[in-house]
């Protein structure tokens, strides 16, 4: 010290009860996004009940979506997703509750985004409802790229390996739900494309043509997922939307037919 004329650094030394403190306060941590994740999703459901049970706004989700006669929404049937969505989330609220998971190291790696789609979920919702269409496209796009982050966290290798219960009750019932908020994010867009255009007949390369040119981006968006993540989850949803859609639209010009049934086989092949 005398010949640099530095003092030397004080050393740092951690007790116990440091340890201890800096312990508790992650655990904390971990208890609190435990808890905003059960809450959120508890808002979430009631908001989507209350759109189609009182309902909020005047009109049910599916009276609104009908205003748009857009070539791209399946068949009502098809909605019944969201029911198998939100079981399948249950059993995720209830296995990253129990107090043996609040330092699980993918729950930490999620952190709040899955309480962050139920965010957004809740607000598209409320959007939606009282008309506020255009605002449900950020929202949409929002929830989608959320829930991509959540699936590729569960899938990075820290993450691995990882017990099977983990994968019935973390990656699948994000997978579900990717895969529908891929078609739903699709829909959207055209809807939304529609509104701001006025009519089908003032698209620029016609709505059949609009229509093919979306199912097959988001064909493509969806193969990249599968093909990527070998997520048969994600297939199957995306087969499920498609062969709605082809339901919808049976009696509308056979390219838009041709391209959900295609979309279909092929998932079933991957």
């Amino acid at each position: 010290a005398r010949l640099t004329g530095r003092h030397p650094a004080p050393c740092v030394v951690r007790t116990g009860s440091d340890n201890d403190r800096m312990g508790g306060d992650q655990v904390g941590t971990d208890q609190t996004r435990q808890r905003a994740t059960i809450l959120i999703y508890i808002v979430t459901v009631a908001i989507n009940m209350a759109a189609v049970a009182i309902p909020l706004g005047g009109l049910t989700t599916g009276q609104l979506s009908d205003l748009f006669p857009v070539p791209i929404v399946p068949a009502n049937y098809v909605f019944s997703i969201w029911s198998v969505i939100y079981t399948l989330l249950i059993g995720f609220i209830v296995w990253q509750a129990r107090s043996g998971r609040a330092d699980d190291p993918v729950l930490r790696r999620l952190g709040y985004l899955p309480a962050l789609t139920g965010v957004l979920n809740a607000l598209w919702v409320v959007l939606w409802q009282y008309q506020v269409f255009f605002a449900t496209v950020p929202v949409m796009i929002a929830l989608l790229v959320t829930l991509i982050v959540i699936w590729r966290r569960i899938r990075e290798p820290q993450a691995v390996p990882a017990p099977r219960a983990q994968g019935w009750l973390v990656a699948m019932p994000f997978s579900v739900y990717l895969g529908w908020i891929t078609v739903a994010t699709i829909a959207n867009i055209t809807q939304m494309t529609y509104l701001a255009l006025g009519k089908p007949d003032t698209f620029i390369v016609g709505p059949e043509a609009w229509g093919t040119l979306i199912l097959l981006a988001g064909l493509a968006i969806a193969s990249t997922v599968v093909i990527r993540g070998r997520d048969v989850a994600y297939a199957i949803v995306i087969a499920w939307a498609y062969a709605g859609i082809a339901v919808k639209q049976s009696a509308a010009p056979a390219s838009l037919t041709v391209v959900p049934a295609v979309a279909v086989r092929s998932e079933e092949h991957t």
